[in-house]
């Protein structure tokens, strides 16, 4: 069995941005060589995601709305978590958006559904993050 590790890095313009990050995803897997296997993409850090959707404008605004309903960036003193940094409302979007994607890998291809694509989804931006993608398989 091979196994295959690499971090891809961003840093948004903005507090919150979703990134279609599909084409780096099999990038990777084109790299590892791996034909047959399980591919991981997970955020490395807490208050962003990794996870699997339709690349579609009006749906992206509809997550952020949802998301903004669920838990509002302002004010800022209605989170416990904000008398040290401002960003609780990240965490709680991370946490229903989720930390990771797994991808089955047939015959050297992501193994997706109709209009499945990798997103990135940052929450508390504007500073360097990592994904990690590993890869595991023959």
């Amino acid at each position: 069995m091979k196994s295959y590790k690499k971090e891809l890095w961003f840093e948004t313009k903005h507090r919150r941005e979703f990134i279609n990050i599909t084409s780096l995803v099999q990038a990777c897997l084109q790299e590892s060589g791996i034909q047959e296997g399980l591919l991981l993409c997970n955020a490395m850090h807490i208050t962003a995601s990794v996870f699997i959707n339709d690349d579609e404008k009006g749906l992206h605004r509809d997550f952020e709305n949802f998301l903004e309903k669920i838990a509002p960036e302002n004010p800022h003193d209605q989170y416990f978590h904000n008398g040290y940094e401002d960003n609780a409302d990240a965490h709680i979007k991370r946490s229903i958006m989720g930390r990771e994607a797994v991808v089955a890998i047939t015959d050297g291809k992501l193994d997706f559904g109709p209009w499945e694509q990798i997103f990135y989804g940052e929450f508390d931006g504007k500073r360097k993050k990592r994904v990690l993608v590993k890869i595991i398989g023959e």
